[in-house]
């Protein structure tokens, strides 16, 4: 009898038991301390939880240790929630916490045996991890200053809830061909990055005056990197009718047969998106506008970094960087101790693994902001810090080749004392491996982790791709330049590039770097 295809095995796994049945067993393991059944481990996702890379764990503890990533709709987390996240991770996971570009948080050596007393801390504030990760629906994203920045389109904070509501724990959408990823943007930088969501919602305003959501199908990286298709426009109330019909498609009719197939892009492919476009039109009671490409800003310039006037009078959002997501337990008793302090409530997370805190006293936004610095916690951060992503990496991913927060961390200090005052806004991605959870594809250098030759002998290290960027039908992804390096090179490798370009004659990195593709 042939051997089952990674595919054949999750197809049959998610059908003889629904990933959301899970919850069940999840709590016989956590009292009775049985061994999890392989199969049930797959299945564990649908509540947000992946088994972690054993590399940090003392080799006498046979623990079997959890990633849990905790959705945050909308990228809210309030001071309740915080004092929450925060007493999760100072006693349940070591100090651990990390922000995601899903506008999520997640916690590294999670006991199963520690679930239940985690799941009914998130609940008495509202949070969950239902759908966190597996073969669904994931968090919608969102603009995190949506009804707050006075430059946006529109609001539409109540679009991405119901898109949520629709989504959170449904049995109809519990069993996709893969994961699924949804967006909403009112923003005017469109921040929420449109292009590489499986399906987007943009807000526009047509020339009368009403809003209507142009709509994108088909963006992925990865195994499916692919800039999203426009396919037309819809009005708000369309906006989830559309969704269900297309998620159902997706359901129905994506390649399950092949893991790397499984996305909504390729599904798209397969048909083109003409015969998609069809199949839409024969599941819904009304009709596309005709798509026409928008204008986009470009990806490196989607922040709201810096202190801004807000809509509610008498308040400022701050926007700052974290230095690719890492907030741990520390960074989480200063946001609630300078919360309290200046009677803030609220922070949103970005898709850039930042924060925004939405309600800052605007006559103390300035001596707010000081207080963040002083935690690292940057309003006006460098030019190389701003845009800089990483991974989970090798520390806890069972996938990774290479280490990811702590290179990171390093380079961007590194490069902070070496170029002080480079004035252009440089996008840095460190991935752990050949995926595309840091987002690699779509930035000025990308650090891709792999195995590289020192000394004749493989060391762990990176390759280096260069020139991605997100604008629209002008997006490119990166391209590959064959320079690899091992991980103690970095910082001198990059600073190596970053000062040719400076005695180079070109007037912008992404123009120099492109030199260096192969």
């Amino acid at each position: 009898m042939a051997k089952e295809t990674k595919a054949q095995r999750v197809e049959r796994i998610k059908k003889e038991k629904n990933g959301l049945d899970v919850i069940k067993d999840i709590y016989l393991y956590a009292v009775s301390g049985e061994e999890v059944d392989p199969e049930d481990i797959d299945r564990l996702k649908w509540y947000g939880l992946y088994t972690q890379n054993r590399n940090l764990q003392d080799e006498d503890d046979p623990t079997l240790y959890f990633m849990l990533r905790v959705k945050l709709e909308g990228g809210l987390l309030n001071l309740e929630r915080l004092k929450i996240v925060q007493e999760i991770s100072e006693k349940y996971a070591r100090g651990t916490a990390d922000f995601t570009t899903r506008q999520d948080i997640q916690f590294h050596y999670i006991r199963v045996v520690d679930l239940p007393e985690v799941f009914r801390l998130l609940d008495t504030v509202g949070l969950s991890t239902i759908f966190a990760a597996g073969d669904v629906p994931r968090n919608v994203v969102s603009c995190p200053v949506n009804g707050i920045d006075k430059d946006e389109i529109a609001d539409v904070q109540d679009v991405v809830q119901d898109l949520n509501d629709l989504f959170k724990g449904n049995r109809n959408f519990s069993n996709l061909p893969r994961k699924y990823k949804v967006g909403v943007n009112g923003c005017s930088k469109n921040c929420m990055n449109h292009e590489i969501q499986d399906l987007s919602f943009n807000a526009i305003h047509t020339e009368n005056g009403k809003l209507q959501f142009a709509v994108s199908v088909g963006g992925g990286l990865a195994s499916n990197k692919r800039i999203a298709t426009h396919i037309g426009y819809v009005t708000p109330s369309q906006v989830l009718p559309l969704t269900k019909t297309i998620t159902t498609i997706y359901r129905d009719f994506g390649i399950r047969e092949n893991r790397k197939k499984a996305r909504l892009g390729h599904l798209v492919d397969l048909w083109g998106i003409e015969k998609f476009i069809e199949e839409v039109h024969k599941n819904i009671n009304f009709k596309l506008k005709s798509p026409k490409e928008l204008e986009y800003t470009n990806s490196k310039q989607r922040d709201h970094f810096g202190i801004h006037e807000s809509k509610v009078e008498g308040k400022s959002f701050i926007g700052c960087s974290l230095n690719s997501g890492h907030i741990g337990v520390k960074g989480l008793e200063n946001l609630v101790r300078l919360f309290e302090k200046y009677n803030t409530t609220s922070l949103k997370v970005t898709v850039t693994q930042n924060i925004i805190i939405l309600d800052a006293p605007s006559n103390k936004a300035n001596e707010l902001s000081n207080d963040l610095e002083d935690v690292n916690i940057l309003a006006f951060p460098s030019n190389f810090r701003a845009k800089t992503q990483a991974c989970t990496g090798l520390d806890f991913c069972k996938f990774a080749i290479s280490e990811t927060k702590a290179v990171s961390k390093n380079l961007v200090e590194h490069l902070e004392v070496k170029f002080p005052d480079f004035k252009e806004r440089v996008s840095i991605s460190v991935n752990g491996c050949p995926n595309s959870c840091a987002h690699p594809h779509i930035v000025d250098l990308g650090l891709m982790g792999t195995k590289v030759k020192k000394d004749g002998k493989p060391v762990v290290g990176y390759e280096l791709l260069v020139g991605g960027f997100l604008e629209g039908t002008q997006s490119k992804f990166n391209q590959k330049t064959g320079i690899k390096f091992p991980a103690e090179d970095v910082n001198e490798s990059i600073e190596a590039i970053i000062s040719e370009y400076l005695q180079s004659e070109y007037n912008n990195i992404h123009d120099f770097l492109l030199t260096k593709t192969n």
